[in-house]
């Protein structure tokens, strides 16, 4: 049986070469025919509207899921899980480029603001990586910082660069993957 991932990409289009769709693409022809990547378009960012639809992706599933989220996606599959029951197991999150809501000036949104105790409801998952550029031209570094000071079970990649949308690939989560 192929192990599932579920793919929650970035706001804005998704068309080729837009978004996360390299990302995506990298992804799948890398994990190879052991990984079912999936990867549904999203709505327009609103969390009610992001919520019901990862419900919805997540009903269509059972067994184990490797929940990836690129940029807004992780941000918001994160509130998601640390919100909703989820019945799942779920040996790994990754999260990368993620925005953190409600700590800086230009990043308040109180729909996308994660509750003071967002990260003892994570606990049923294994393994939790974040990837993020030291110079990320779209999400400010602090942004894993902050995360990483939440989660501090998290293995955090950092990278020099000023990359964001990842467009060649991050080698870095198809082997964490696959270690997994």
């Amino acid at each position: 049986m192929k192990k599932q991932v579920l793919f929650i990409h970035s706001a804005g289009p998704q068309g080729i070469h837009q978004g996360s769709s390299d990302l995506i693409a990298h992804l799948q022809d890398q994990l190879g025919e052991a990984y079912h990547v999936l990867s549904p378009g999203m709505p327009d960012p609103d969390y009610a509207l992001w919520k019901a639809q990862i419900a919805n992706e997540i009903n269509a599933l059972n067994g184990e899921v490797l929940f990836v989220g690129h940029s807004q996606g992780g941000s918001m599959l994160l509130k998601y899980l640390s919100e909703e029951d989820c019945q799942l197991t779920v040996p790994g999150l990754f999260l990368i480029a993620a925005p953190y809501w409600g700590k800086d000036d230009d990043w308040q949104n109180e729909e996308y603001t994660l509750s003071n105790s967002f990260a003892a409801k994570l606990s049923h998952i294994s393994k939790l990586f974040l990837y993020h550029s030291r110079h990320d031209p779209v999400v400010p570094f602090a942004h894993a910082q902050h995360y990483a000071k939440q989660l501090p079970q998290a293995v955090t990649r950092e990278y020099e660069g000023d990359d964001h949308y990842f467009r060649e690939g991050l080698p870095e989560l198809v082997d964490d993957i696959k270690r997994i």
